[in-house]
């Protein structure tokens, strides 16, 4: 007899604990920016493919993702904010770069010892740190004439929303009875 095929559970369990482990040290809470569709493309990707594997390694980790529509015209970086136990911030910067080079920062920044040597007894045995880290090198950078701001820097410098102007009817005296059915 056949044997059954494993259950949707358990397919997302193994990508939930593929190596390697994705264990953040003294890291207190993240901070993700990033536009809703249309460009920061490894973003996003970073966000789908590597942030459940990080949340289901640190459960208590506080994880915020916000995503901002933005429209062609307009034009700022992702970025991860990072906040360690001790309070210390730093920020890392996620324009242009595939999920797995913003994977290999965070651990860099946050992963501790386990994460230092997974890393060199990977390229000890010559495999990638990190899956799919061998499409890398094949990203085509968008020239820019200086750096872009980010989400927060941009969004003070927009012009302030033009309030709405209530609109009021020619006739604006209540109908009573029959006259309130008639146009």
């Amino acid at each position: 007899m056949p044997k059954p095929s494993p259950s949707y559970l358990a397919k997302v369990l193994v990508k939930l604990n593929a190596l390697p482990k994705l264990h953040l040290t003294q890291l207190k809470s993240i901070k993700l920016s990033l536009a809703f569709r249309n460009d920061h493309f490894g973003a996003r990707h970073f966000v789908k493919e590597q942030l459940p594997r990080i949340r289901w390694a640190n459960p208590d980790l506080d994880i915020q993702v916000e995503k901002w529509r933005k429209t062609k015209q307009e034009a700022w970086r992702p970025e991860m904010e990072l906040e360690f136990a001790d309070g210390t911030q730093k920020t890392i910067d996620m324009h242009e770069k595939w999920s797995t080079t913003i994977l290999k920062e965070l651990m860099e920044v946050a992963g501790g010892e386990p994460w230092k040597k997974w890393e060199q007894e990977a390229r000890a045995s010559g495999q990638p740190v990190v899956p799919g880290e061998e499409n890398e090198r094949n990203i085509v950078k968008r020239p820019t004439l200086e750096p872009l701001p980010s989400l927060n820097v941009f969004r003070t410098t927009l012009p302030p929303p033009r309030p709405e102007v209530p609109i009021t009817p020619v006739d604006s005296t209540p109908k009573i009875g029959v006259s309130a059915a008639l146009p």
